[in-house]
């Protein structure tokens, strides 16, 4: 059955940059079909990008040039979870590498203003799992970090 919702990004001009950009970054992603304009419209012209259609690891998103009108801000994010620390690095690193910044407690942003929270699943199985003292101290750990350090969060889990 086809996906009955799509989530559409908002770009001024540059949706089929970032669209292309975020389809490298994980497995089951492409972009799969780029509308140009027919005509001269308020956020482009003719033959330009008007909205690109893409996969994002199986999940299908659009992105529209619409204009300078609207800007992401951190209400919506994508969160990643990811299985270990080379994913880990290797996600932030691309993000921040391309013009991204970084924010704390794994959050950064991509160089088009979208929020992306790269999250180890470590992570959430230390905070939130059954020992409610380990998840305070690996919740605690996170706090401080920009990019999360796994081992660092596991070891502060374990030193109580």
């Amino acid at each position: 059955m086809a996906q009955k919702i799509t989530p559409v990004l908002w770009f001024n001009k540059t949706g089929e940059e970032a669209a292309n950009f975020y389809v490298s970054l994980l497995p089951d992603s492409r972009v799969d079909k780029v509308a140009r304009a027919p005509g001269d419209n308020p956020s482009g012209k003719e033959g330009e990008a008007i909205v690109v259609e893409f996969t994002l690891a199986g999940q299908t998103y659009a992105a529209l040039n619409g204009g300078p009108n609207f800007t992401p801000n951190e209400s919506v994010s994508f969160q990643i979870l990811t299985e270990d620390q080379e994913e880990t690095d290797r996600l932030w690193n691309a993000i921040i590498g391309n013009g991204g910044a970084e924010s704390m407690c794994g959050w950064c942003k991509d160089k088009w203003g979208f929020s992306w929270q790269i999250t180890p699943r470590r992570l959430i199985e230390l905070a939130f799992g059954d020992d409610p003292d380990r998840g305070r101290r690996a919740f605690e750990a996170m706090m401080t970090m920009k990019k999360i350090d796994i081992a660092a969060i596991e070891a502060a889990a374990n030193a109580g």
